[in-house]
């Protein structure tokens, strides 16, 4: 018993999940750096840190 042949809608499929799973991981890094350059520049500060200072 061997594998059968791929359907060619398998193909599309793979195709349009790889593209999708792209673009999602896309997004990720950019609001991943976003939120990485908006804490590091300091622009992210607690209102409570200033009254207390």
């Amino acid at each position: 018993m061997g594998f059968q042949v791929e359907h060619e809608l398998h193909k599309r499929r793979l195709g349009r999940n790889v593209g999708l799973a792209a673009v999602l991981v896309g997004f990720i890094v950019i609001v991943f750096g976003l939120t990485v350059v908006k804490v590091t520049r300091g622009d992210y500060e607690p209102e409570n840190a200033a009254i207390q200072n």
